[in-house]
C-alpha cells in the first residue's frame, strides 16, 4: 500500500476556492464602493495624515464594520471567507490604506473581542454602535518597554471594591486619538505572568484616562495612532473582557483574526499595483518599444504576479480553516509574514519598473512601499511570526 505523505489527509474535505454569484456580486460592489466613495482627495489626506470620520462614517453604512458580526447586532453574519473577499475588494478599490488599516484594527481587535468575550449588557450596548460607525475602537496592549512581548507588561489592574484601578502606559495604540472605546490590557498579578494578564473595556471620558498626541509615521499616515496613559482610572467590572488572567487567551482570539484578515486589504492593493505597473510598462517606451518587452522588466512583473497569487493562496486556505473549526494559529502567522513580505518587496518592483516616476509621489508608487513596511511590524513583528511557525513544527528557537 502506497504511503501517505505526512500533511496530506485525502479523507479530509476538500478544499473549495470557488466563489458563489452573491459573494461575487458582493466582491464587484465593494471594489466599486471603495472606487468612487473612499477616494477623495487621498493625496491630500496621506500628505497631512488627515483622518476622515465622513468615510469611516460610509463604510459602516455599506456594512463593512459588521461583516462577521450577528445580525442583533447589527452586522451580517458574513463568514471569514467572504470577509476576506470584501476587504480584499476594498483595498482594490480604495487608495488610502491608512483608512482601511484604521478599520481593520477596529474590527477585528475590537469588535471581535466585545463580541466574544465583554459582559452581555455591555456588548449589547457598545456593539451597535461599533458596527453602525458611531464609535470608534481601538486596541492596547503594547508598552513602551514591552512591544513584541506583550506579557511582560507594566499596566496594572488592581481590585477596589466593584471597581479595577488601572494604571500604566501603553502605546502605538491604532485609533487612540478618535477612539471612543478602548481595549485596554493590564495585570492584575505580575508574578503570574502571562496568566495575570486580564482585558478590560474603557470608555472616551472616563476620569484616569488620557491619549498623547498623535505620532507622526512613516506610512499609513491617515490612521492616526498615539500612546494611552492610565491614571488611577476607575473600570467597571462589568467592563472586565472575560475572567481575571484570561487576557493572554483574549489577545490570541483576537490576533487569530487579525493576522488572517488585516492584509487581505493590502493583497487587494498588490493586485491594484500590479495592474498600474503592467499598464505602464505596456505604454512606457525606451529604445524604440516598451519597457515591457524587456526580459528583466518582464521578470519583475512575473514575480510581482507570483506573490499576489501565493499570498492570495495562503489567505484563501487560512480562511477556508477557519470555517471548518481548525486551528489557524499557524496559518494566520504564515500569513502575516508572507503577504506583508511580498507587500514591500512588489512594492519595491513596481518603484523600479517605474523608474523615477515611480519615486515622485504624484504616482502614489512610494506612497505604497511606505504603507506596505508597516505591515512587517504590526500584530507581530515578521520575526515573532517565524517563532510561531517554527514552534508550530515542533521546534524551540
Amino acid at each position: 500500500m502506497e504511503e501517505v505523505p505526512r500533511g496530506i489527509h485525502p479523507s479530509g474535505p476538500l478544499m473549495d476556492f470557488s466563489w458563489s454569484p452573491e459573494q461575487l456580486q458582493f466582491r464587484r460592489a465593494v471594489s466599486e464602493f471603495a472606487a468612487g466613495s473612499l477616494n477623495v482627495d487621498v493625496d491630500a489626506r496621506t500628505r497631512d495624515g488627515e483622518f476622515r470620520r465622513d468615510l469611516w462614517k460610509a463604510c459602516a453604512d455599506f456594512g463593512l464594520l459588521g461583516l462577521p458580526v450577528p445580525a442583533e447586532y447589527g452586522g451580517s453574519a458574513q463568514d471569514l471567507p467572504t470577509a476576506v473577499l470584501a476587504m480584499e475588494a476594498l483595498g482594490y478599490g480604495c487608495r488610502d490604506q491608512g483608512l482601511l488599516f484604521s478599520l481593520h484594527a477596529h474590527l477585528w481587535a475590537v469588535v471581535m473581542p466585545v463580541l466574544a468575550f465583554a459582559d452581555a449588557g455591555v456588548r449589547a450596548r457598545l456593539l451597535p454602535g461599533l458596527i453602525d460607525g458611531t464609535l470608534i475602537g481601538a486596541h492596547a496592549i503594547s508598552e513602551p518597554e514591552a512591544g513584541s512581548n506583550g506579557y511582560a507588561m507594566r499596566a496594572t489592574a488592581t481590585k477596589v471594591g466593584d471597581d479595577y484601578v488601572l494604571n500604566g502606559t501603553k502605546t502605538w495604540v491604532t485609533n487612540a486619538p478618535i477612539a471612543d472605546v478602548f481595549v485596554v490590557f493590564a495585570t492584575v498579578n505580575a508574578k503570574r505572568g502571562m496568566f495575570g494578564v486580564t482585558g478590560f473595556l474603557i470608555e472616551k471620558g472616563t476620569p484616569g484616562l488620557r491619549v498623547s498626541a498623535p505620532f507622526r509615521k512613516m506610512g499609513l499616515t491617515t490612521s492616526p495612532m498615539s500612546e494611552v496613559l492610565l491614571d488611577d482610572c476607575r473600570v467597571p467590572a462589568s467592563h472586565r473582557l472575560g475572567k481575571e488572567g484570561q487576557g493572554a487567551a483574549i489577545f490570541n482570539h483576537s490576533m487569530g483574526w487579525e493576522r488572517s484578515c488585516i492584509l487581505a486589504s493590502q493583497l487587494g492593493g498588490m493586485e491594484h499595483q500590479l495592474d498600474q505597473a503592467l499598464t505602464y510598462a505596456k505604454t512606457r517606451e525606451q529604445f524604440g518599444k516598451p519597457i515591457g518587452d524587456f526580459q528583466l522588466v518582464a521578470s519583475k512583473l512575473v514575480d510581482m504576479k507570483l506573490r499576489l497569487e501565493t499570498s492570495r493562496l495562503l489567505l484563501y486556505r487560512t480562511a477556508w480553516k477557519q470555517t471548518q473549526g481548525e486551528d489557524i494559529t499557524a496559518d494566520a502567522a504564515m500569513v502575516k509574514l508572507y503577504l506583508s513580505e511580498a507587500a514591500v518587496q512588489s512594492a519595491l518592483d513596481a518603484i523600479q519598473i517605474h523608474g523615477g516616476n515611480g519615486y515622485m509621489a504624484e504616482y502614489g508608487v512610494e506612497r505604497d512601499l511606505r504603507d506596505a513596511v508597516g505591515g512587517r511590524l504590526y500584530s507581530g513583528t515578521s520575526e515573532i511570526q517565524r517563532l510561531i511557525i517554527a514552534r508550530a513544527m515542533g521546534l524551540r528557537p
